[in-house]
């Protein structure tokens, strides 16, 4: 089987990813949470806040990660993800995204799911890439609202992986991809309900998925 390099391929990126400057505590940070990824610890272990760190900075290096991550996996699946093929924004006949970004969206506007997602990750890089939102020294702080701004990143995240699951799935386990964006998806559903960032009403669409793979090993110990 294709290694997680050769699957997901830089130029299959659907954004430039997001990097940490060497020297900075979001780069230590960073580094330890790849750390831990792979030594093989439990994914459950691997989310919890390490002892003496502020939360804001671990979950900043997250949103981070999981923006670069999703990017990625959608890159796989972009030749299939066409307006014809995905004219709405949808998991599945019972949820249906619609995008609104408080500027040309003012109102919940419904989209192709190449589009929305488009312009998801570009509303989520500008978040990113606000030092005054995500500072990148520890002299700035982080601003009171930090974590709802994130709760709301997460939250769009998600849909991507529903898409992707409920429409691109085949694709996904022809190309080899299914076991790394498994792993992916378990690293974020770990991270967002250990610090509840994305409520249960917006994990339904990947309920019965997440229940066998991300719970079955609580019924194995």
């Amino acid at each position: 089987m294709a290694n997680f390099v050769d699957i997901f391929h830089k130029e299959k990126t659907f954004r430039p990813r997001k990097k940490f400057e060497p020297g900075t505590l979001k780069f230590s940070l960073h580094k330890q949470a790849q750390a831990s990824l792979k030594s093989g610890i439990d994914l459950k272990d691997v989310v919890r806040l390490p002892p003496r760190e502020s939360l804001n900075d671990w979950v900043a290096v997250h949103v981070v990660d999981f923006f670069n991550r999703i990017n990625l996996i959608y890159g796989t699946v972009t030749d299939y993800c066409k307006e014809d093929t995905c004219p709405t924004m949808s998991g599945g006949p019972k949820f249906e995204y619609l995008w609104a970004d408080g500027n040309k969206y003012k109102k919940p506007t419904p989209l192709p799911a190449t589009q929305y997602i488009s312009l998801l990750m570009d509303w989520v890089e500008v978040q990113i890439n606000n030092d005054e939102v995500f500072p990148v020294t520890v002299n700035v702080p982080f601003p009171k609202n930090f974590i709802s701004i994130c709760k709301k990143i997460l939250t769009r995240l998600f849909r991507v992986f529903v898409h992707v699951y409920i429409h691109h799935f085949e694709s996904l386990v022809a190309i080899g991809a299914e076991a790394h964006v498994n792993t992916c998806y378990k690293h974020f559903y770990y991270f967002v309900t250990e610090f509840g960032l994305v409520s249960e009403r917006e994990l339904e669409p990947l309920a019965e998925m997440t229940e066998r793979i991300c719970k079955e090993h609580l019924y194995n110990r």
